[in-house]
């Protein structure tokens, strides 16, 4: 259990302007991991490992991309007892992201809006990060998984969104356990097309042939060549053919998985609350219904041994279960961090393995 119950924290940072809260929460933890200030927020690990895209994960619960763009506390979040943790999205250049404000909360709807547009510090900086991180060199039986996110910048022409795709895979693919493709932010202009059947085509096609190029480069101890696994992250506002058309495209070009979902356009759960109206992408409670339609119908498209993981909405152990009942074999977490704090990982990891050890009986 953490040394410091979030509840305690919770009130003080929820009294900030949302961004400011989470600036200020993740300079903390870059400050005090590998320190003994860790153990403020450090969670016992579940065990609880599943084989998925030739990985072995320690536990089903992961840390969602978008908390830590930059890779600065990967050792921290590390610490809350994730099986895997998933940084960025980086991008090829640094970019500032979208005028603020641009983060809302919304409590009545365990809600949150955000439009930061991928502010990052760009490809250097983040790997610069990505190598300081100690979490390796933890003694654990199952080592909890890196996964690394890419994006395109936003002054990239679509058109040309591949180019920085690919240099980002190529700065990536030494170190990530990993590496997810974005596609579907609704926070960079026209991004989500890259998701259309012809688009998403042509861009996976260019990953997979540079994938198994650098497969051939970076080679293990014993000379085989090192295949990192490659997931692609979706939306949830997609209608049942296009999750199709989605699907066959991953399977087409030797995709790993697929992280379903983002944060959704819509905002029918949020009518009439303060800040409902705001641009963005809605992500917590609100998204949870959609996201779990968009896992069941991959899971019925894909069939049973594609690796999907779920994400969008999760605040209960419930809701983590919900998740694997629809059809994820792991889940993800981000906002649900923000209002429930560490302990949500723990109660979602044990709520698991529980769910799949009463399947066995």
């Amino acid at each position: 259990m953490s040394l410091i119950p979030y509840s305690i924290a919770r009130p003080f940072l929820f009294r900030l302007d949302a961004e400011a809260a989470h600036d200020l929460t993740m300079d903390w933890l870059a400050r005090g991991q590998r320190t003994p200030l860790q153990h403020a927020w450090a969670q016992p690990v579940v065990e609880d490992p599943v084989q998925l895209a030739g990985l072995t994960f320690p536990n089903r619960v992961g840390m969602a991309a978008g908390l830590d763009k930059n890779a600065r506390c990967i050792d921290a979040l590390c610490a809350m007892g994730f099986g895997f943790v998933e940084v960025g999205t980086v991008t090829p250049r640094a970019q500032p992201g979208n005028p603020k404000p641009r983060m809302f909360r919304l409590p009545q709807a365990r809600g949150l809006i955000n439009r930061l547009g991928f502010n990052n510090q760009g490809l250097d900086a983040f790997l610069h990060n990505v190598q300081q991180a100690r979490f390796r060199e933890q003694s654990r039986a199952h080592p909890m998984l890196l996964g690394l996110n890419i994006g395109k910048n936003a002054s990239t022409p679509i058109e040309q969104a591949t180019s920085d795709y690919l240099a980002c895979l190529d700065g990536v693919y030494a170190h990530a356990d990993y590496v997810t493709v974005n596609i579907s932010s609704p926070n960079t202009q026209n991004l989500r097309a890259l998701q259309s059947d012809e688009a998403l085509d042509a861009l996976l096609g260019a990953i997979a042939e540079r994938r198994e190029a650098l497969a051939q480069q970076h080679r293990r101890s014993d000379g085989t060549s090192r295949r990192v696994p490659i997931f692609v992250k979706i939306a949830p506002d997609l209608d049942e053919k296009q999750v199709e058309v989605i699907a066959a495209t991953l399977g087409r070009h030797g995709m790993d998985g697929v992280i379903a979902t983002n944060t959704t356009i819509a905002r029918d759960a949020v009518q009439g609350l303060p800040h409902g109206t705001e641009t963005g992408g809605l992500s917590g409670a609100p998204v949870l219904a959609a996201s779990n339609r968009v896992i069941a119908q991959l899971r019925a498209a894909l069939g049973s041994a594609f690796p999907i993981i779920g994400v969008g909405g999760i605040l209960s152990a419930e809701d983590a279960v919900s998740k694997i009942r629809a059809g994820a074999d792991v889940v993800q977490i981000y906002t649900g961090l923000i209002y429930e704090g560490p302990a949500l990982v723990t109660r979602c990891a044990q709520a698991i393995r529980a769910l799949r050890s009463s399947s066995r009986a």
